[in-house]
């Protein structure tokens, strides 16, 4: 225990250390976080424990459900009203579109079978939650693309995304192991999944906020007691997958965005101290991954591959990333958003972190034929298309979004009315 106490103090002070030398450099801390648990994993220097290192899905669930509280304290009903069906829409149409794609391409150039190669397109097929919801956050503070609900667009559709990625990932693993898998029930469970989770997490809300105006908690009770139920309602998700299908995480953005449309000065509260634990929180994610990549693999070039395993892993992840842009673009249809908009809205879609570390070691550990060179490129596609997203979604912005337009008159009334 103390080295796993050793190992996680010593990658905080690195990262808090890193973030302040990149910040002036105006570089993504992220990457420098990438770059210490490439050093300090056991393909370098081999500092890190492996108990530690053991714990990355834990702390990766724990990431999740900070971030997705902290999208929901930014979601207004206002901003959902207007979304409502292009979300849903961006919740799945992208990922299954970049998920077939990547099967098909992944079966033709590295040669693997088609079910393989699903899981592969699927693990693939998911957006990262710990790069997109901080920019959207910044951009609803900032008032960039709000008047057309652009941020709520993304972060209510990402959340859903995974659910989506995740649930035809398990299918595609249960048909290779021989499993007992209804195909019609696993894609019509995606829908019911959302709608309990969405379910669930409105009444868990309304819990929490009766309890909150009945009882004196200080703000950081209310934090302890939003985040201990945020975990506890991913842990139901998880704990009844395979007998009711319920989406927690989704969940646990519900919760918050309750808090903001009931009790909005709490909500604010929480958000604040919400960011605090995120930068912790990624820093940890963000180095775990990072200790996770074999630089080795990277350069390598198996048998029945016309290319290194990089080359062969970035031409695959470019042809999905055109299906999810594909995608993207039949979700929007119809939105009201102009050329720029939808092209940022395919920017921030690009990149692929939590559930690529979380579930891309699976099929190795599940005996799959392909598994090692599955996890190799779920690697490849965290190092190629986080930075990627992240430095276009920070460069573009301004570029690509129009700030909300403020009703100078009428918040003049309210003052003098006040």
């Amino acid at each position: 225990m103390e080295y796993i106490i050793l190992s996680a103090g010593i990658v905080i002070l690195l990262g808090v250390l890193c973030i302040k030398g990149l910040d002036k450099l105006k570089v993504p801390s992220f990457l420098g976080f990438l770059l210490i648990g490439i050093i300090l994993g056991p393909y370098v220097t081999n500092i890190l424990n492996l108990e530690f290192m053991g714990l990355t899905r834990e702390i990766a669930t724990f990431a999740m459900v900070v971030l997705l509280i902290r999208a929901g304290l930014g979601l207004s009903r206002d901003a959902l009203r207007k979304v409502g069906r292009v979300a849903v829409e961006m919740s799945s149409i992208p990922s299954i579109c970049e998920g077939i794609i990547v099967m098909v391409a992944g079966h033709f150039l590295l040669g693997i079978p088609l079910i393989e190669s699903g899981m592969l397109g699927f693990i693939l097929a998911a957006v990262s939650p710990a790069i997109l919801v901080p920019r959207m956050l910044n951009l609803i503070d900032r008032k960039l693309g709000t008047e057309k609900g652009i941020p709520a667009i993304l972060l209510t559709g990402s959340s859903a995304d995974d659910v989506v990625a995740i649930t035809i990932f398990s299918v595609f693993l249960g048909m290779y192991t021989g499993g007992n898998i209804n195909i019609a029930w696993s894609i019509v469970s995606i829908p019911i999944s959302l709608l309990l989770g969405i379910f669930i997490g409105f009444l868990t809300g309304l819990i929490l906020i009766y309890a909150f105006r009945k009882w004196d908690f200080s703000n950081t009770e209310k934090l302890f007691v939003t985040l201990a139920t945020g975990i506890l309602l991913n842990s139901l998700g998880e704990a009844l997958q395979g007998k009711i299908p319920i989406a927690g995480l989704v969940g646990v953005m519900v919760i918050g965005f309750l808090l903001l449309d009931r009790i909005p000065k709490t909500a604010i509260e929480l958000s604040n101290k919400y960011s605090h634990i995120w930068i912790a929180a990624e820093i940890l994610i963000f180095v775990l991954l990072g200790s996770q990549i074999n630089l080795q693999m990277l350069v390598q070039t198996p048998v029945g591959l016309f290319a290194p395993v990089a080359v062969v892993a970035i031409i695959i992840i470019c042809i999905g990333l055109v299906g999810r842009f594909i995608g993207v673009f039949i979700s929007l249809a119809g939105s009201g958003l102009n050329k720029k908009e939808k092209i940022f809205c395919m920017t921030a879609y690009i990149p692929k972190a939590n559930v690529q570390a979380t579930i891309g070691a699976v099929p190795l550990a599940a005996g799959v034929a392909s598994g090692e060179l599955i996890l190799v490129i779920s690697a490849i596609s965290i190092i190629f298309t986080a930075p990627l997203g992240a430095i276009l979604m920070d460069s573009l912005n301004e570029k690509l979004l129009t700030k909300e337009k403020i009703d100078y008159e009428s918040s003049e009334d309210i003052e003098v009315s006040g």
